[in-house]
């Protein structure tokens, strides 16, 4: 509520939401080994918090007639992951539920959602825990056909494309940018 009131109080209005948070803690394996702390804490960051940036930015777009949100999901919730992490993979696939939701919801208002689902990315969240786990990280770099992780720059174009009016028409969608990993089968 705070952020969209600064945004008001500073720009006038807000044109676009970009919900980026996300965390993938260690102790986040197979639904039968992870406690219910480590699930809560992934649901409360990764999908709590864009439910409220949604729920607090919305009605400021749809009080000016239009608005665009990008929620970043992840390639993961698409086709799950073989190395199990489930409450990121089923806080992603919350994600965009939402989104979906959100794009039926509110499009005909002038407020449009669509999302990113990015591979992985080479992020300090990323990179410090697979620095610690060379088996980990060589085993996601065999699943991906470009043979790296991907870096931030290579997402920002979607979230700038999806702000602008460009995208006006864009409603709904799901923006998989995982240099090939979802279309890889092996």
């Amino acid at each position: 509520r705070g952020m969209v009131r600064h945004a008001v109080a500073t720009y006038g209005r807000v044109d676009a939401l970009y919900n980026n948070a996300g965390i993938m803690p260690e102790a986040d394996h197979s639904v039968i080994d992870t406690d219910v702390d480590t699930w809560d804490k992934v649901m409360a960051v990764n999908v709590r918090g864009v439910f409220l940036g949604c729920k607090y930015a919305i009605p400021q777009m749809l009080e000016q007639g239009s608005g665009s949100i990008i929620n970043i999901a992840s390639f993961v919730a698409i086709l799950g992951c073989s190395v199990p992490q489930d409450a990121y993979t089923a806080s992603k696939g919350a994600v965009l539920a939402l989104t979906r939701s959100l794009a039926v919801q509110f499009a005909g208002r002038g407020v449009r959602c669509n999302a990113i689902s990015p591979g992985p990315i080479e992020t300090p969240l990323l990179m410090d825990w697979l620095l610690k786990d060379e088996a980990a990280k060589q085993l996601r770099l065999a699943r991906n056909p470009t043979g790296r992780f991907g870096k931030p720059e290579e997402i920002v174009n979607a979230g700038i494309y999806l702000a602008s009016d460009e995208s006006r028409w864009t409603n709904g969608a799901n923006f998989v940018i995982d240099g090939g990993i979802t279309v890889n089968y092996f």
